[in-house]
């Protein structure tokens, strides 16, 4: 991947951009986060990830290797007040991201499915990239949106990522959690699930070259 990075805009958001094939960049600043995407999803699964909070790198890595999209995210925020937003505000760029780089998703296979164990913990994941942005998560233990995880990244931000992606990126993300015990496992877990399911949903499928829709469009 390039590794230069466009100069911010002072001005604030500016929308995702399309570089060449499935491949766009985004530039989001805000007065709580600064934020610089850019993914390639006929990648190699290539990952430079920079938040500023360690365990959110961990998870976004996760994401790119499992999903084989090349992903590079830098971002720097207000975390010495909560490290909210900057996790929200890179969720909502990688959504935009997404969105663009799937372009009119002529050929894609559309649908993903994919179940992922890490130890005692296990993560269902099924993916629609519809253009209608819905999310269904359910299954987490009591008390996982307190824990605490690395130091930074609390439970509940898990659901918050998955809602800002889908929102952003306009798909359809219906995650279940089984089981589970560890706090980080569960969440390591449905970032996985999520990887492999969104890898199949925009993989090329030989046999369409149309979009995969009744309607014509997605």
């Amino acid at each position: 991947m390039d590794a230069t990075v466009t100069p911010v805009s002072p001005g604030g958001p500016v929308a995702a951009e399309l570089i060449s094939g499935r491949r766009a960049r985004m530039e989001r600043t805000t007065s709580e986060s600064d934020v610089h995407v850019e993914m390639d999803l006929d990648g190699s699964g290539a990952a430079d990830i920079s938040t500023g909070v360690p365990f959110y790198d961990h998870m976004l890595t996760a994401l790119s290797r499992h999903s084989r999209i090349d992903l590079r995210v830098r971002a720097t925020g207000d975390t010495h007040i909560d490290v909210h937003h900057t996790v929200e505000d890179v969720a909502i760029t990688l959504g935009e991201v997404l969105r663009v780089a799937l372009g009119d998703k002529r050929g894609i296979r559309r649908f993903g499915e994919a179940s992922v164990p890490l130890d005692e913990a296990l993560a269902r994941a099924v993916v629609d990239v519809s253009g209608r942005p819905y999310l269904v998560h359910e299954g987490e233990p009591d008390g996982q949106q307190y824990h605490l995880i690395g130091g930074h990244f609390t439970g509940s931000l898990t659901r918050h990522v998955f809602e800002a992606i889908t929102q952003h990126a306009a798909i359809c993300l219906h995650m279940d959690v089984v089981r589970g015990r560890d706090p980080h496992h569960i969440v390591e877990a449905q970032f996985k699930a999520f990887a492999r399911a969104l890898r199949a949903a925009v993989e090329d499928d030989p046999r369409v070259d149309d979009v995969p829709s009744t309607k014509g469009a997605l």
